[in-house]
């Protein structure tokens, strides 16, 4: 998927080595795609951004090109602890000591725990479509359970689940599109094309699978912790949000965790889960409004 003006660039930490997108000039700015994506989830949202920040956008660690540790039976491996530790690395590599971060979907998670593990490097946090894990596994009922079932399915027992994608993964990847895809939308071929080719690799589904599986275990009691001990962000906060697939409010779940006690300022689109795509002109003027557009 090719980003106009953008270069490639290789970072390594650890077991993960991740690839990103670089580009534009200013105060830099993080984006995090989610599932069952890869970076170019950004492609129409980041060259407008590029135009007054300097923007990184990395396949997530395993998912996209990124390679990322063997997981863990447990998925310990792909907790977002871990990831953001990731993207902290790639960050300090580029010389970027605070920056703002943006993160759709498994992106947002990663996001949001890079802001309350490491406040001093995260000047502004915007999240596409989420609640924190730990709120979305309380608030779900058995209608939830329906909508968003991939979240237990995803979170099952190693190789059950690989096999299952695997046995038919371009039949996944439509599956999951169909669903949250806004009415009489549809994403570039190009962009549909990465994920497909993506998601066709046995790596990814298992990357894939040791995520959701942290999401049900150790990214369940990090929240846990951080909500016992107080733990608020301290950056400012922005949610964004598809009204075709989250039709209720996001910002109320997100007071418990805001640095002032109130709920956060929430852009609502009338589009599906795929924002960046969907609303792309929209996703990127609440961006350039939640981190500060240099050129004003």
């Amino acid at each position: 998927m090719v980003f106009p003006g953008f270069s490639e660039a290789s970072f390594a930490h650890g077991q993960t080595t991740l690839q990103a997108l670089i580009g534009g000039a200013g105060p830099p700015v993080l984006l995090l795609h989610g599932f069952p994506q890869t970076r170019a989830a950004w492609h129409l949202v980041a060259p407008i951004l590029a135009r007054h920040f300097t923007v990184i956008v990395p396949d997530l660690p395993a998912y996209g090109r990124s390679q990322g540790p063997v997981p863990s039976a447990d998925g310990a491996s792909h907790s977002k602890r871990a990831m953001a530790g990731d993207m902290i690395a790639m960050m300090d590599s580029l010389g970027h000591t605070r920056f703002a971060v943006a993160g759709h979907d498994r992106g947002g998670r990663v996001a949001y725990r890079l802001a309350l593990d490491h406040p001093d490097r995260v000047s502004a946090l915007a999240v596409l479509d989420i609640m924190t894990t730990l709120d979305t596994w309380e608030a779900m009922d058995w209608r939830d359970a329906v909508a968003a079932y991939h979240w237990p399915f995803l979170a099952q027992e190693a190789q059950f689940v690989e096999r299952m994608i695997g046995a038919d993964s371009e039949a996944y990847l439509a599956h999951l599109v169909g669903r949250w895809i806004g009415q009489g939308n549809v994403l570039d071929p190009g962009a549909y094309a990465d994920y497909a080719q993506a998601i066709a690799r046995p790596s990814v589904i298992a990357a894939m699978a040791a995520d959701y599986r942290a999401g049900a275990a150790m990214d369940v009691q990090i929240d846990q912790a951080d909500r016992a001990a107080g733990r608020r962000l301290a950056c400012p906060l922005t949610v964004l949000r598809g009204a075709q697939y989250a039709p209720g409010p996001l910002a109320p779940a997100w007071i418990a965790w805001t640095a002032d006690g109130h709920p956060p300022p929430e852009h609502v689109f009338d589009c599906g889960h795929f924002l960046a795509e969907e609303a792309p002109q929209n996703v990127a003027r609440a961006l350039l409004d939640a981190f500060g557009d240099p050129t004003v």
